[in-house]
């Protein structure tokens, strides 16, 4: 979450663009940035998991086998608006599964009558545009603004977690495992023919890692950001 946060400063400051790809050392929960602290008590499967807030909102997610993006913009010079990011990075990732072979697609929102309480799990919750195979979310994004940039953030479910054993993911859904580095490489050569890119393949630098470290000690580690709601 810091890196990320260092990434959106510097497209906001520096007009640069990052994709990112990684995932997590530990299953680790996330709480969107208007979930309440004590809600995570209800989910019994992660409780025992590491926690931390996300500056993004929606609902909680159980880091564990899935792959997570991150992708900061500047709005300024780009052929796409913010809400077009959604629509892009969903589409491609449909595309790609379907060259795997795993049906997938974007979920289509209907209007309700009754308005229920929301799930604690974002990926019990369904939005427009998130992605769907055989009727379960297995990915979804949100983003957060800063000045003149956009951090767009989302997680794709690669197997179900013992951490959150309710969420079944792609090869849970489908019989077929498919590795981060399988699904990430071709998911980034249709973003390139979306017009999203090029791109170059770069290790962070260091200043961003010692941003990311302060922001940790600031922020993210401290239970007056983890707890404040």
């Amino acid at each position: 979450m810091a890196v990320d946060e260092v990434l959106l400063a510097d497209a906001a400051e520096q007009g640069n663009a990052t994709l990112r790809f990684y995932q997590w050392r530990e299953p680790t929960l996330s709480l969107g940035y208007f979930q309440g602290h004590a809600e995570r008590e209800a989910h019994a499967a992660s409780r025992g998991c590491p926690l931390v807030r996300r500056a993004s909102g929606g609902g909680a997610i159980v880091h564990d086998a899935e792959l997570t993006y991150s992708l900061a913009m500047p709005a300024a010079g780009s052929k796409f608006a913010a809400a077009d990011l959604y629509i892009l990075m969903h589409e491609t990732l449909v595309q790609t599964l379907a060259r795997l072979g795993i049906k997938a697609w974007r979920h289509s929102q209907t209007a309700q009558s009754v308005t229920a309480p929301e799930p604690f799990l974002c990926f019990q919750r369904r939005a427009e545009g998130d992605v769907i195979s055989d009727d379960f979310k297995i990915a979804g994004s949100a983003q957060r603004r800063r000045g003149p940039a956009v951090l767009q953030h989302g997680s794709v479910l690669l197997q179900s977690s013992a951490a959150a054993p309710e969420l079944p993911g792609l090869a849970d859904l489908s019989g077929r495992a498919v590795s981060p580095e399988e699904l990430a490489q071709p998911w980034l050569d249709s973003l390139l023919k979306r017009g999203l890119g090029p791109w170059v393949l770069s290790p962070l630098e260091s200043w961003m890692y010692e941003g990311a470290a302060a922001l940790v000690r600031e922020k993210y580690a401290s239970d007056m950001w983890n707890q404040r709601r």
